[in-house]
């Protein structure tokens, strides 16, 4: 079957649905739960351990293009509607970037185009990063009326010498006006902090946890600071970094202080209150479809023969000129039938909970029968448990989670 096309704006070749339709190696049952991820990709100044497409601007008086980039934004749905033509959204995500450099009112006229334009579920979080600058904190109320239900805020510690060495533009006491904020507007709200900075030091880390937890947090997202390529940090590392036993360490006593207080481990890097996981993010790690709007945005979409994946312009002028056009992807492709298995527990095996191999079947088109050698390595190795229905990783399996998932890459299948 001839995959069928149409000329775009600039009268480039487009697929049509037709195209995500036609015939292919899988066979989905059902197609997974999807969300909405939007891309803002502005912030004040890039952090030199950022390698998100996030973009600094050129001064503090700067402020991002909204009336712009918002329409860009909607032709960028608007041409997008078909792959998801009537299904629900579960969630839906602005990430950056700085989100919160976008007005209130800008966010409260995307979010009702994107509500008149995709069945939004009357359950759906909405949530949108914030870091805790003075004038975006004066927002948080007005961005809690603007439709957005939950609130993740960029605090990374609250130890200012810290903060000017990993390149954060606030300083502690602005941190903790934040959070204070968002516990009064927000039921939900995330926390999110770093370990094993510069310089910290094992009672560092303990007194920056403890400050965390003062505030109540309903979900805390802690990173181990990692230098990326193609970063600052890459190319001049920071100094006194914590070797890998300290970092243990404060992991350890992370998992100590975050239990005590009633937070579960429910991710590799994620710890909530009942009720308060991240149903965005469980999406990515349950392998649920979504689609990515915005510069740089990556999409996972499924049909019943194929799962595609896309990837957006990531120069956010360039990207603006082409969503306008029609054109606003820079790549796509169908998932290889080889990679899925290992995709899958990418994801899923971050999970304290783990997965059902029946839905791994679901998701992937694959028959469970079909990761058995590798389920039968890490079980030996005692990285997972399992039982007829579901798979777990371990304590120990979370400790070498790289090494455990790598058991389903391609060369091992």
């Amino acid at each position: 079957m001839i995959a069928a096309m149409e000329r775009g704006a600039g009268g480039q070749r487009v697929a049509t649905v037709d195209h995500y339709l036609r015939p292919g190696l899988l066979q989905l049952q059902a197609l997974p739960p999807l969300a909405l991820y939007i891309h803002l990709p502005w912030c004040l100044q890039k952090c030199p351990y950022c390698d998100f497409n996030s973009h600094g601007l050129q001064g503090a008086t700067d402020a991002p293009p909204e009336k712009e980039y918002l329409c860009a934004l909607l032709a960028d749905l608007e041409a997008a509607l078909p792959l998801i033509w009537g299904r629900p959204v579960y969630s839906v995500f602005f990430g950056g970037g700085t989100p919160s450099l976008f007005s209130p009112d800008a966010i409260a006229e995307l979010l009702a185009a994107v509500r008149a334009r995709l069945p939004l579920l009357p359950t759906c979080e909405i949530t949108l990063e914030a870091n805790p600058g003075t004038f975006e904190q004066q927002r948080f109320a007005a961005f809690a009326q603007a439709g957005v239900t939950r609130l993740s805020v960029g605090v990374q510690s609250f130890d200012d010498a810290a903060l000017r060495v990993i390149g954060r533009v606030h300083n502690a006491a602005q941190a903790r006006a934040a959070l204070e904020e968002a516990a009064r507007c927000f039921r939900t709200f995330n926390l999110d902090l770093m370990y094993a900075l510069p310089g910290q030091t094992l009672g560092m880390l303990q007194a920056d946890l403890a400050q965390a937890l003062a505030f109540a947090p309903p979900h805390l997202s802690i990173y181990h600071l990692t230098i990326e390529p193609n970063t600052a940090f890459a190319v001049r590392p920071p100094r006194n970094l914590p070797d890998d036993d300290l970092a243990y360490d404060m992991l350890d006593a992370i998992t100590r202080a975050t239990h005590h207080t009633g937070l579960e481990r429910y991710e590799v890097s994620a710890y909530a209150r009942p009720g308060h996981a991240c149903v965005h993010n469980r999406n990515y790690w349950e392998y649920g479809d979504y689609l990515g709007i915005g510069a740089g945005a990556h999409s996972k979409l499924s049909f019943p023969h194929r799962i595609v994946r896309q990837v957006r312009l990531r120069d956010p002028r360039r990207y603006m000129q082409q969503a306008l056009a029609g054109q606003a992807l820079a790549q796509e492709h169908d998932v290889p039938h080889a990679d899925l298995a290992f995709e899958y527990m990418l994801n899923a095996l971050r999970l304290r909970q783990g997965f059902a191999l029946a839905d791994f079947t679901a998701r992937t088109g694959l028959a469970a029968g079909s990761i058995e050698p590798a389920l039968r390595q890490a079980e030996e190795k005692s990285w997972i448990e399992r039982d007829l229905r579901c798979v777990r990783p371990t304590v120990r399996g979370f400790d070498f989670l790289s090494d455990l998932q790598a058991l389903f890459l391609p060369a091992h299948g």
